[in-house]
């Protein structure tokens, strides 16, 4: 149960992915049974830019959490495995196949049928609000919300009988792995040497460097949250003028879950897989603070970089959709870069992230040196 309860961020993430793709979808299906009965241009117009909008964000939005619930779904297989190898490696001792033992991780498949199921009951209870703010301008008759079981079906059940199977075989392809690998606990992925011709640098430099090289994976999710949060915050105080408060809303409160969970997740896998540095680190006499600059801090200029990025993004998202999507809609703003949105969005991500970065150095300060030599 403990094991399975890191698996919440999977949970939250599929939650998000099948709560946006479900209200525009169930949306694009209603609008497109009331769209003969439209007859008015200035609706015309309308229907069609709301149609080709949610396609957008459904690809967009629904794409990108679903990659990102699939790599998260198996750096947790792989942790799990890896720190259980010794007893995976007694039960391929005692002649059970590596697929007997695989078939039983389709549990960690649970976490993503949780999420699609609270995802869909939020989206169903949000879609009075969401379809009265879809036609906010009035051009088109009112009309409520319908059930419609096969995207029902597709939207809760497929998700989790791929990510049931993905588990399955990702630890099938790990548990293959020779037994004395698994017994001696070297199932850890191989990272070529680090050559520097060069003089040799300082020993916290090296070990810095050496913290990228070995956890890749966490420089994405820590690169992803930093993306997250300046794409969604951003975009959603744009929002404000171009679209309607609870569209804002709905956005904004999507981008800082995700955003706070793939960074303290991160964090989190970062301080527990550098345990044993640490511990040396202490004995050596270096204090936390050495330790926090070469564990945590590396990943400060891929969380900037991932702002940046999500700047961008954020950007070139809004002018495709307002230029291209809306471009035959009347009285619709025109958009520009949101300068103000930027300096607002930036100063809160500096305070937060600084602030989150001083309580996991905190954290290590308070890591038990008996404790970690106990594992």
């Amino acid at each position: 149960i403990k094991d399975m309860a890191k698996l919440i961020g999977i949970m939250i993430i599929s939650c998000c992915a099948v709560f946006v793709c479900t209200l525009f979808l169930n949306y694009q299906m209603d609008l497109m049974e009331l769209e003969p009965l439209i007859v008015e241009e200035a609706a015309i117009a309308m229907v069609q830019a709301q149609l080709s909008m949610g396609k957008i964000i459904v690809i967009v939005t629904g794409a990108c959490l679903v990659v990102t619930s699939m790599i998260l779904l198996l750096f947790y297989i792989k942790n799990y495995i890896d720190s259980h190898s010794r007893q995976l490696g007694v039960l391929k001792a005692l002649g059970y196949h590596e697929l007997a033992i695989a078939k039983h991780f389709w549990c960690f498949g649970i976490s993503v049928f949780l999420g699609c199921l609270i995802g869909y009951l939020l989206a169903y209870l949000y879609f009075p609000t969401f379809y009265e703010a879809q036609n906010e301008q009035g051009l088109f008759p009112s009309f409520s919300a319908s059930f419609h079981p096969l995207l029902a079906f597709v939207i809760i059940a497929v998700p989790t009988f791929v990510f049931v199977l993905l588990s399955i075989l990702y630890a099938y392809t790990i548990l293959k792995h020779p037994v004395l690998d698994l017994l001696n606990e070297k199932v850890e992925a191989k990272n070529k040497p680090y050559k520097d011709h060069s003089k040799q640098r300082p020993f916290l430099k090296e070990l810095s460097k050496a913290t990228l090289q070995n956890k890749r994976i966490l420089t994405f999710f820590v690169t992803f949250s930093a993306f997250c949060f300046s794409a969604m915050v951003q975009m959603s105080l744009s929002m404000v003028d171009l679209a309607s408060e609870t569209f804002a809303f709905m956005m904004v409160s999507i981008g800082l879950i995700l955003a706070f969970m793939t960074l303290l997740l991160s964090l989190s896998a970062c301080i527990k897989g550098n345990t044993k540095t640490i511990a040396m680190m202490r004995v050596l006499g270096y204090d936390y603070k050495d330790c926090a600059h070469a564990i945590l801090h590396p990943y400060r200029p891929f969380s900037y970089l991932g702002f940046a990025i999500g700047t961008i993004y954020q950007y070139a998202l809004l002018k495709l959709v307002m230029c291209f999507v809306f471009e035959d809609v009347e009285h619709m703003p025109v958009y520009h870069f949101n300068t103000q949105a930027f300096c607002i969005t930036l100063l809160c991500f500096v305070i937060v992230y600084e602030l989150i970065m001083v309580i996991y150095s905190m954290r290590i300060q308070h890591l038990s040196l008996k404790s970690i030599m106990l594992e």
